[in-house]
């Protein structure tokens, strides 16, 4: 035919479907009749008939009626409208020949709106651009980029997801030290009242002071007690009212920063986890890393994505086996599961007796009098040296109590961190409470700097147990891994492995603590920045140079969410701790030093202010710490939470209906591809026939 054309399918399935000579009006044709027979036209009428027939019988009953259904024949009709994005070309996802087409229908666009419209998206796209721009700057600026690469491409993103928590913790401690200098050190430099005599080293000062805590370093801007209440003396502005201020202002940030880091990571982990953690073909056909360079990180890659199928096996016949339990055999379980959180339970109380033991033993020993430098030493650090140690080796124990509970692998894990995380918690808050009541039996002269104290040598001695640690302890293991591989030590020893889940619990440990004495030592996030940057790199060269890659693969998003929680439970322990205290010592006593020296509670000092205020001020701040407040506010707050709900149930129901949109457009791709093969091979029979019935006809004309 001289006026047909040929028109070229590619990427299809078939092999027989390689290219294809319908002519554009067959094809045409072939489309408008094969559009009726389309998986998702079927299903889309199917629910526009019954959507017909429940609105006749509506009509019939006299009922309420809408005038346009859900599903419009003039709808499908049309067909999906196309929509012109604002987003730049380069973002979309199409080929450069649709790139063109939208670049030509937006300049059509453009030119059929008004002024005002075609400004308002250029500068909307320009916007854009500009903040795609100062991302990119932003993220090459951050530091250890290349360091987390190298991690990330040998030991992949888990490993590297602790790293990253690391830095987002100096990054916290360093917006605290900013607070720290413009709220407390700032207006104390500038009016307060210090003598210059206290910051000498004077002769009874030694270095074990800096280990101590005591000394030198008590007098210093390290301490509670070096501030005072200098000469700035208003109403409603003053160092003592700057000081808890500046305080306050550490616990809100941290707080929205927190809160906003846990519900992302909800976010992100709902999104990805809840809808492909149990898709096999997901983890087979998406599960690589491209990041990764290194040869024997791609076999460790492979036995990751091999240890994660088998994971999933194992899980999928421990739910089979589960199944299959009889009644007694549910009983010795349950009783052996009793039996353990016995036995967990008498190890958490041991290990709290053990700290309540070595808190007072410290403070009685130290009030006894001079001792030894070194026996002095050790009974200072007596507290910190209980608590690592129940840190240290409590969690290995709870690991091996949950291998015979007879969980599965994930519940397992996540028991033990979840034990763990009670330990650490719960052990510094005993620790905590012990030393506010011992302090208040014993009427220091200024208790505050005690607790500061306490806090510091915790901070301190943890530091050292990760030095220590890694450079006594792993990195000789390696080296006799690595040159005498055949011993018995290096057979019993075994090889280092980094675990992921207790490294981040150390983290969210410390941070605890730098959070609860920030109040009595304001310079201890100061402190803590240093060493985490310090820590840093310990564990950069403990990862790099001591510890061999674990087997089992870590998901970096299933504890993410739980990790930042616990920082939030840590946070929430900071805030409740200087409260608790104060409750404590409430009408017995008085603060003697720092700033609000001579008061009751910290709290004292906004009276004055609150009173120096005009009366509506006064009377709108009663009314809003009054009870007849809480009410409004509590609705509010269900108002609030209420439409989110609401939005998440919405978007929910839009995500289920949109995986049922691609659903049926892969129904539709194979139910063409397959009418195509169809089409074409009956073509390929019509030609291999033709030519027969040809011959055919030339011999019978032929023929005399």
């Amino acid at each position: 035919m001289e006026g047909q054309k040929t028109v070229n399918f590619v990427r299809l399935l078939s092999d027989e479907s390689v290219e294809s000579t319908l002519s554009s009006d067959s094809c045409e044709y072939y489309q408008t009749e094969i559009y009726d027979l389309l998986p998702s036209v079927q299903a889309a009428r199917s629910q526009q008939n019954s959507y017909d027939t429940l609105k006749s019988r509506e009509a019939y009953q006299g009922g309420p009626g809408s005038e346009e259904g859900p599903f419009s024949t003039d709808n499908q009709s049309r067909g999906p409208r196309a929509k012109v994005s604002l987003q730049p070309l380069r973002n979309l996802a199409i080929s450069m020949q649709g790139k063109r087409g939208a670049r030509e229908r937006r300049k059509m666009q453009i030119s059929n709106i008004g002024f005002w419209e075609s400004w308002r998206r250029t500068q909307s796209i320009n916007r854009k651009r500009i903040w795609v721009h100062m991302r990119g700057a932003g993220s090459s600026l951050l530091p250890w980029k290349q360091t987390l690469h190298k991690i990330q491409a040998r030991f992949g993103i888990g490993v590297k997801s602790y790293f990253v928590f690391l830095r987002y913790l100096i990054y916290l401690n360093l917006l605290h030290c900013a607070l720290v200098g413009g709220f407390i050190l700032g207006p104390t430099a500038y009016y307060g009242t210090n003598s210059t005599e206290s910051l000498r080293f004077g002769s009874s000062d030694s270095m074990l002071d800096f280990l101590l805590g005591s000394g030198f370093l008590a007098r210093s801007p390290v301490f509670f007690g070096f501030y005072t209440s200098g000469s700035l003396v208003l109403d409603c502005l003053n160092t003592p009212l700057l000081y808890i201020a500046g305080i306050l202002s550490i616990f809100f940030l941290s707080f929205i920063m927190v809160v906003h880091r846990t519900t992302v990571g909800y976010k992100h982990t709902w999104m990805l986890e809840k809808r492909t953690n149990m898709n096999v073909s997901f983890k087979i056909l998406c599960g690589w890393d491209y990041n990764i360079q290194d040869p024997t990180a791609a076999k460790l890659k492979h036995s990751f994505i091999r240890n994660d199928l088998k994971l999933f096996l194992e899980e999928q016949s421990f739910t089979l086996r589960k199944a299959q339990r009889t009644l007694g055999q549910k009983v010795r379980l349950y009783l052996l599961r009793l039996i353990l959180n016995l036995i967990v339970i008498v190890l958490l109380g041991g290990a709290f007796y053990l700290i309540y033991f070595s808190t007072t033993t410290s403070i009685k020993e130290q009030e006894n009098g001079p001792k030894d430098w070194f026996l002095n030493l050790v009974l200072q650090y007596l507290s910190p040296i209980t608590i690592t140690f129940v840190n240290l080796f409590l969690p290995q124990i709870f690991c091996k109590i949950s291998s015979f509970e007879d969980y599965s692998l994930t519940v397992q894990v996540n028991a033990t961190l979840v034990r763990s995380i009670f330990l650490k918690l719960v052990s510094l808050g005993i620790y905590l409470f012990f030393l506010f009541k011992t302090l208040k039996e014993k009427q220091h002269t200024c208790r505050e700097n005690q607790i500061g104290t306490e806090m510091y040598k915790l901070c301190i001695f943890n530091f050292l147990t990760t030095f220590c640690n890694t450079f006594f302890v792993n990195y000789p293991r390696k080296l006799l891994q690595e040159k005498r591989p055949s011993c018995l030590l290096a057979w019993l020893f075994g090889k280092q492995r980094f675990l992921i889940p207790f490294k981040v619990l150390d983290l969210v440990y410390i941070q605890t603590v730098l959070w609860v004495g920030v109040y009595y030592c304001p310079l201890l996030p100061l402190i803590g920045l240093v060493t985490l940057l310090v820590t840093f790199y310990i564990q950069k060269f403990s990862v790099l140079r001591c510890c061999v890659a674990e087997q089992r693969m870590f998901r970096a998003s299933n504890s993410s969410v739980l990790f930042h929680f616990m920082l939030l439970l840590g946070l929430l322990m900071a805030v409740a701790a200087p409260v608790i205290d104060y409750n404590l010592v409430k009408g017995e006593n008085t603060i003697s030093c720092g700033p609000f020296k001579n008061k009751t509670t910290p709290f004292n000092v906004t009276d004055v202010c609150v009173k120096s205020l005009p009366k509506s001020a006064q009377t709108v701040l009663a009314y809003m710490s009054s009870q007849a407040f809480a009410l409004p506010l509590l609705l509010a707050e269900i108002i609030i939470l209420t439409s989110y709900v609401s939005r998440g149930r919405a978007n929910r129901k839009a995500i289920e209906r949109l995986k049922e949109m691609l659903i049926m457009c892969s129904s539709d791709k194979r139910f063409l591809v397959k009418q195509h093969a169809t089409l074409l091979r009956g073509q390929k029979n019509s030609n291999r026939v033709r030519p027969v019935a040809v011959e055919q006809n030339t011999t019978l004309h032929g023929a005399p």
